[in-house]
């Protein structure tokens, strides 16, 4: 194979260390030295028209707490305790911990969820890392808030089963409880209030370690492997992830219609339609940030794809883009759309390889958290 041999800062490379993305050919040392600089001076982006809010991406942020819930340090670890306690539930087997497992990524590793009486949930659980920052919660968006989003799986039959009045009632007999709410909201009868508040203040400290991605971005410049920097080029050119995936936690906030609607099938799911009501809106899912996502599997709002590989060939090859063929289904104003952002990317093998690796430089260690001692 004949030799392309290049002089840059005194070191030689081969023809085969071009990475050509948007016709702009560049040696892994220049992309080296490209995503070395500030992000403000990072190569342009391909992104499409009409990507609304687009953000760079850039370093993990800190958490942040309402107004009306600030932090402190004790309401977090009252919270903690909620949070692990299967009381909480109507057969008193279940836990938010059940669903939302630190060591699995603060997901629980199964396709779906299963609750009350071993019932399957419809969807996949989504990671609760970082997710102090989601503006409207559940793959569908229906809770605009942590506090709103709480209520929501205590209640449901499928999940955790409990009726909120008969749950608080539950929780002021226990005379931990009693001393530590005291404490923290300085009262022993507690309410739905207090409660929310301190689960919800926990659940907004569970945010991603920093990864070597983010200590690439603070100067250390060797934290990322030449395949890494070339995974981060085309995650933000030719495969087009940055369309959605963008800013510090690597999720536009927004709802996408992937493809996976399963339209008049066994599995149908159309997402937030069933919020919203809106044609528009049919077979969308809210965007999952991609940080640590190495250990956030299976993947998908319906946990479609075990592994990173499966899910990045389904987009490699567009992701389904069913189109209406019959009079009936043209006449149909609910029949789903893929969004337009989604296409064949033609992503060579090499390439898949280095996207999947750059995914792994954004996953950061994961998290081990004890069983806390319940209250009595």
């Amino acid at each position: 194979m004949k030799l392309l041999l290049v002089l840059l800062s005194g070191v030689l490379f081969a023809a085969s260390a071009f990475v050509t993305v948007s016709d702009q050919p560049f040696t892994l040392e220049q992309l080296r030295q490209l995503y070395s600089q500030p992000t403000s001076q990072w190569p342009k982006p391909d992104v499409d028209p009409g990507i609304q809010n687009f953000r760079e991406l850039g370093p993990r942020p800190d958490p942040k707490f309402p107004k009306d819930n600030p932090y402190s340090e004790k309401k977090a670890e009252l919270g903690k305790l909620l949070f692990f306690d299967p009381r909480l539930s109507v057969s008193g087997q279940i836990a938010c911990a059940s669903c939302h497992e630190p060591q699995l990524g603060w997901g629980d590793g199964k396709q779906v969820s299963l609750g009350h009486d071993r019932q399957p949930g419809k969807r996949n659980a989504m990671t609760l890392l970082n997710v102090w920052n989601a503006e409207q919660l559940f793959w569908d968006g229906r809770a605009n808030s942590l506090e709103h989003q709480m209520r929501f799986p205590l209640q449901d039959r499928v999940e955790m089963n409990h009726e909120l009045a008969q749950m608080e009632k539950n929780l002021n007999k226990i005379k931990g409880y009693q001393v530590l709410f005291k404490e923290v909201f300085g009262k022993e009868k507690f309410t739905m209030q207090e409660i929310a508040q301190a689960l919800t203040t926990f659940e907004r400290t569970i945010v991603s370690r920093k990864s070597r991605f983010d200590r690439f971005l603070e100067g250390k410049k060797n934290e990322l492997t030449d395949l890494e920097i070339k995974g981060l080029h085309l995650f933000r050119t030719k495969a087009r992830c940055i369309n959605c995936h963008n800013g510090p936690l690597f999720t536009d906030n927004q709802f996408h219609n992937v493809g996976l609607t399963y339209y008049g099938r066994k599995y149908e799911d159309l997402g937030r339609y069933h919020v919203t009501k809106r044609a528009e809106d049919v077979g969308k899912f809210r965007t999952p940030s991609l940080r640590d996502v190495a250990y956030s599997a299976p993947y998908f709002h319906n946990g479609l794809f075990p592994t990173l590989e499966g899910a990045l060939n389904m987009y490699n090859a567009g992701m389904p883009n069913l189109q209406p063929k019959t009079d009936a289904e043209k006449a149909d104003t609910l029949f789903p759309k893929t969004s337009p952002h989604l296409k064949p990317l033609g992503l060579t093998e090499e390439e898949k390889q280095a996207v999947l690796a750059f995914l792994g430089a954004i996953s950061s260690v994961q998290q081990r958290i004890a069983q806390p001692e319940l209250p009595q």
